[in-house]
Order: structure tokens, then sequence, then C-alpha cells
């Protein structure tokens, strides 16, 4: 940790979590600037609050002098380190942080860190859920919600932080240490950010790194890359599986999730697994992972079956918007990479009109060919990455070119006769069009809305 009085930091990126961070630093005393590549007219919103607390503001682009003349810089999640006026500052030796970083240094209480591919927000929210029904001091946020800096000031030495983390935050990480880790899954996801699969796996695991004996780690024994993950873990590791046993951890045993703490203990029964309403082979999954966390925190199995059983889908995430004329419209606008499509896909029998696209992250959406073929009835494109899709996916399953999310709702809308889902799980980012994943998931629940 540094102390941040009279120093000189620069924060890069003014997202969600930069601005906090801005405005964080310069109440420890810091003598702050920001830079962000966009332009003044752009940062309209912000640059008066910025300008009001005493933050010099750089707009347009990064000049490397500004870099340069900083005792700290702390990146946004959004500003990749190979940026080269980062990469120049590196190589000088000056210190870069993260935001989730810079938040660890300053965050009391013990902190619960889930990470993964995929289920991150749905895990992370019903976690929260468990820890403060159970009469904990919670605090939920991360990489949904609140930026973690924002915890900081509500966090006391008896609190729990649960927070998602992202890769582009764990990337950054020195110092970070939670109590208990969570890694639900890891597939090919930004591989346009992190080069290789290789070094998206490396971030992921940067989530353990400083854990240590009386730490635990709660892994996917189910998914090849987390199984992998153990042999570099110094904590304790934990497993859940929705198809086998684990030798400590959670699994489903003739319809029921139990919890077993140790190799050969004994096996206590938690919840059947027809209480939880979550839809998808998936969503049992992250309930393990959660549940598995919340008996490491020692919170009884009453109270955990309770609260799960009382969870209902996250917004964005697999979000039964409506059921118009016998047809279901379902959101899952944060499936923002092909794996978290085709676990949605996998959710439902048949019948599905799907709504594909937007910015492509390097992916290889011809793994979903057999998937499709077996369930999809017809692929709506979108977005900037539609033409890869068409490609890719070309002669598997009847294709419409929508363009956009309202023409797919009203062209699917023509072609669903009753039983059938009109399903948005674009399987890319979203920021050819909108300006995150809730804002077109909004979009497309306005369009089913005005549907009559």
């Amino acid at each position: 940790m540094m102390d941040l009085k009279n120093k000189r930091v620069l924060v890069v990126g003014l997202g969600k979590s930069g601005l906090s961070a801005a405005m964080f630093l310069r109440e420890q005393g810091a003598r702050v600037t920001v830079s962000d590549t966009r332009s003044a007219v752009a940062l309209a919103k912000e640059i008066p609050a910025l300008l009001d607390a005493g933050i010099m503001v750089e707009s347009g682009g990064h000049g490397l002098l500004t870099f340069r003349r900083q005792d700290l810089i702390v990146i946004s999640p959004g500003v990749p380190m190979d940026t080269p006026e980062v990469k120049q500052v590196v190589a000088f030796g000056l210190p870069v942080v993260g935001e989730l970083e810079l938040a660890s240094w300053y965050l009391k209480g013990q902190v619960v860190a889930i990470t993964g591919s995929n289920g991150k927000t749905t895990t992370t929210t019903l976690v929260g859920k468990i820890f403060s029904d159970a009469g904990l001091p919670t605090l939920v946020g991360g990489n949904i919600g609140l930026p973690v800096i924002d915890l900081v000031a509500e966090s006391t030495p008896e609190s729990v932080s649960v927070l998602e983390v992202s890769s582009f935050q764990l990337e950054t990480v020195e110092e970070f240490h939670p109590r208990i880790a969570v890694i639900l899954n890891i597939t090919p996801d930004h591989l346009d950010r992190h080069g290789s699969f290789e070094s998206y796996v490396a971030a992921k695991e940067r989530i353990f790194a400083r854990q240590g004996a009386g730490d635990s780690l709660v892994l996917n024994a189910d998914d090849r890359v987390t199984q992998m993950c153990a042999a570099r873990a110094k904590s304790d590791v934990f497993w859940f599986s929705g198809t086998k046993a684990v030798r400590r951890g959670t699994f489903v045993r003739d319809g029921v999730i139990v919890w077993v703490e140790k190799e050969g203990g004994v096996t206590e029964p938690v919840m059947p697994v027809s209480e939880v309403f979550l839809r998808g082979a998936h969503n049992v999954e992250n309930v393990l992972a959660a549940v598995c966390a919340a008996r490491l925190a020692a919170i009884p199995a009453e109270n955990v079956r309770a609260s799960v059983a009382s969870f209902r889908a996250v917004e964005h995430r697999l979000e039964l918007v409506r059921t118009f004329n016998e047809v279901e419209f379902y959101n899952d606008s944060k499936a923002t990479n092909v794996d978290a499509t085709m676990k949605a896909v996998a959710s439902f029998a048949g019948g599905i009109h799907l709504i594909l696209g937007g910015k492509d992250k390097d992916s290889n959406y011809g793994v979903m060919k057999d998937l499709l073929k077996e369930r999809v009835k017809v692929v709506y494109t979108v977005g900037s990455a539609a033409e890869k899709i068409e490609r890719q996916l070309h002669g598997v399953v009847k294709m419409v070119s929508a363009q956009t999310i309202e023409t797919a709702v009203a062209e699917a809308m023509k072609a669903a006769v009753p039983g059938d889902v009109v399903l948005l799980s674009p399987a890319c980012s979203s920021f050819d069009q909108f300006e995150n994943y809730e804002h077109r998931g909004r979009v497309f629940r306005q369009s089913v809305s005005e549907l009559d």
C-alpha cells in the first residue's frame, strides 16, 4: 500500500470504476489526473464533477508526458496493459495497478471473490443473497453493480465483500487476497484482449495467487481447465460437480445437493435440485459453487436452502421477459461468449429462434453447429459480427440477416409458432451498437413489450 497524500496519481479510463477510483484517490489527498481517449464532448457529463473535485482531466487521447509525471498509475478494467503509454511507463518502472488492486489495499473484512468465463453474475448475486439472508454484513460489487472502490467506505472488520471479478480486473492484481476464491469455469473468451487462451487462463488464476494455508479455493470438477488450477494452488481446494461425487465440496446425489467438508467425512444433504428455480444445468453448477462457498463460511445448510429456493434469475441472464401468443421470450444479453450461448441453448429442448451477434471477440462460432442443428429453428444475426457468424454457420440452420435487435424480434415473432422460444443470447460483446450488455438487454425487452 502507498501513502497517497500529495502523491501524483493518474487514472486511465473514465468508465464507472475509473471515475470512482479518481474520486477516492482525491479523498485520500492525492493529486489526481484522469486520462481518456474520448473527447471532451463525449465526457461532458463527467468533466464538471471531476473539475469541481480538483481533478485534472486529459481527454481525446493519452499524453506520454502525462503518464511519466506520476507516482502511481491506476488503470480501469477496459484499458489493456498493452496500451502503448502503459507499456512505456511499465518499462520505466512506474507502478501500475488496477482499480481492484487499489481497492483491496483499503477494503476491510473478508473477501469472497468469484470469477469464470460464465455464471459470475448469477453466482455472485446468489452468494451475496445467502450471506445477507444469514445476517452477515454483506457488500456485493466488482464487475457487477458497484465498483469495488465504492465498497471501501462501507466495509468493516466484520463485513464480507462478495465480488465478481473479471480477467480484465485480475490481470493487474498483486496483493489482492480473497479468503474464499471461486473459479466457475474457463472457456475461450476475450482472446482479442488477452492474445491467447493461455494468457486468459493465467489472468483468471491470479484470483488465488496470494492465497495460502487457511484460505479456500473452489473449483469446477467438471471443467478440464479449472481442474488443472488445483496443482498451482497453495490454498485448500474444494470442488463442485453436477455429474460426480467429489472428495470435498458439493455435488448432486440422488437428486439432492450435498456437502462434504473433508475427504471421508459425513455427507450433509443441503437441498433437492428440484428446489432450484433457475433454468439449465449450468445454473445447477452455479448453485453448487454458491453452496460450497456458503458452507465454507459456516452458513448453516437450512439457511442456504431457504436462500437458494427463493432466488430468481438475475437481469439479462436467461430472464423470461414475456410470453406472447404462447411464445416465450428470453433475455440472455449477458451471454457475451460462445460457451455462454451454448449453455443457454442447451437449456431448451428445441423450437428456438436465436438472436446472435454483436462485437466479435475473435470467437469460433463453428463449435455451435451440432447444438444449433439439434435445437434451433432460425438464427437471426445482428451487429458487426453478423457476416462472420453467417459464414461459419452457413448451411447449418436457416439464417436471417436482421442487423438490429428490433428487426430480429419482429422477424422471430412472424416465424414463431406456439411453444417456440425467442432467445437473445448473442455470443458477442455489445459494444458495436450498445453502451453495454444491459443496454442491449433493455432494447430487447422494449422490443418484446411492444409486440401486439
